[in-house]
């Protein structure tokens, strides 16, 4: 008799993982093939310093060794002959709706996860031929019609096409079956399980479980007591199960983000509130634009080793206001930092979202008369930038050098974390 967690699901579902191969730098090799086509390249914020730090390397970099998320200094050292390209973040727009409107010619049930990856679930599309010739076909249209390779899983659900698309890079096409999970994953290590992360798989070490084999053999209790409800999740993902739909409904935005890499270390607080003052600016106009205001604020620092600290404060009155936004950001950053620490990235998260006409805003007396005014030039402001420009309108605390002065030019602004459109730029 099957336990619960080995029972096959109700609905036998066909899923597709779709995964971009190195989005960033198949883009601009699909662009100019004579300049980049199976040379060593990198996507990196800094390019004219040689700084900074690297977004995703193409695959003839990655054989010599140049990973996401190393120093420009360290992968030049590694590749000599690495050619480094600035972001342009629109066009990476352009080729992700390129491929996504492939993908929703097959099925309207398509979720984007990402701007490189997306999930499908095709079990309602026979009409289009057998589920293999479905993913075979859009795999060669995604190549041909956008020069891009990618590789696809095909699976019962969300979790084994996940894994299955991870399994063979660049171009791999991989079916992966519940049947198959116990010979192709029990062996593998618990973080190779997709939703559980070093921290989990360090606590699950110390527990002796270090395989997903082993996983799946431990006492659900036992898991539960240590984990809570993600312990009950973990043992029956071990076994390959996942009922979760792939939604294709858009959501409202829960958050507003940006995050600038600079490309020297900054210890200068003023030079801190100002990288501050241009991401406040663009979180704030980008809340604005679509009619939202944020009750709560949050910032993100990394250190030169890569170690990240995130720090929050809710606001007593909701805003969308880049003044208020930049205020709280200093205080945050002032009270949690330590003096001449030096800080390698900063962000902005804004969080707790509600539709302007549907959030009630308590006022004093002073804010009462004068809040009008401020909300009449802020929107004047943003009706100049609408029309001219970003740059049409900056206050002097905004200039610099440094990538977060250059956040306002969508084409250049470097590393981004936004959440517009549910595309989070994780080009893995």
């Amino acid at each position: 008799m099957p336990t619960d967690h080995q029972k096959p699901a109700a609905k036998n579902r066909i899923i597709l993982h779709l995964d971009m191969n190195a989005f960033y730098c198949s883009v601009h090799e699909a662009e100019e093939p004579h300049l980049y086509k199976g040379k060593p390249t990198a996507v990196a914020g800094s390019v004219e310093l040689r700084k900074g730090i690297i977004v995703t390397s193409s695959y003839a970099a990655r054989k010599q060794g140049v990973r996401t998320g190393m120093t420009v200094r360290e992968g030049m050292r590694r590749c000599p002959d690495l050619i480094l390209i600035r972001p342009d973040f629109d066009l990476y727009r352009t080729y992700s709706r390129g491929f996504m409107s492939i993908a929703r010619q097959y099925t309207p049930l398509v979720e984007a996860m990402s701007i490189d990856e997306c999930y499908m679930d095709i079990t309602g599309s026979s009409a289009f031929g057998e589920p293999l010739e479905i993913a075979h076909a859009i795999q060669d249209r995604i190549r041909t019609e956008w020069n891009l390779p990618c590789s696809i899983g095909v699976a019962p659900n969300k979790l084994l096409a996940k894994m299955a698309s991870d399994m063979q890079k660049p171009n791999g096409f991989t079916v992966l079956r519940i049947r198959d999970v116990p010979k192709l994953l029990w062996d593998k290590p618990c973080d190779s399980l997709f939703g559980i992360g070093r921290k989990t798989a360090d606590k699950l070490t110390k527990l002796n479980i270090r395989t997903i084999g082993q996983l799946a053999e431990a006492d659900e209790a036992m898991l539960t007591k240590h984990f809570g409800v993600l312990g009950s999740w973990m043992k029956s993902a071990s076994y390959g199960n996942d009922h979760s739909p792939v939604n294709a409904a858009r959501e409202r935005n829960k958050s507003v983000g940006h995050t600038t890499t600079l490309p020297n270390d900054v210890k200068d607080r003023t030079e801190v509130h100002r990288i501050l003052l241009n991401l406040a600016d663009q979180t704030g106009r980008r809340m604005r634009h679509q009619k939202m205001m944020a009750s709560t604020v949050q910032i993100v620092i990394r250190k030169p080793d890569m170690t990240t600290v995130s720090r929050s404060i809710t606001l007593p009155v909701p805003t969308d206001s880049a003044a208020d936004i930049h205020k709280e950001a200093c205080k945050l950053f002032y009270k949690h930092w330590p003096l001449g620490e030096p800080v390698r990235l900063l962000g902005i998260t804004l969080q707790n979202l509600s539709l302007q006409d549907e959030t009630a805003v308590q006022l004093d007396l002073f804010e009462y008369k004068e809040q009008p005014k401020k909300a009449a030039l802020t929107k004047a402001m943003d009706m100049l930038r609408d029309k001219f420009g970003e740059d049409a309108v900056l206050t002097a605390g905004m200039l610099g050098d440094d990538p977060s002065a250059l956040i306002r030019n969508k084409r250049i602004r470097g590393t981004s974390l936004q959440t517009d459109e549910h595309m989070l730029y994780s080009d893995e």
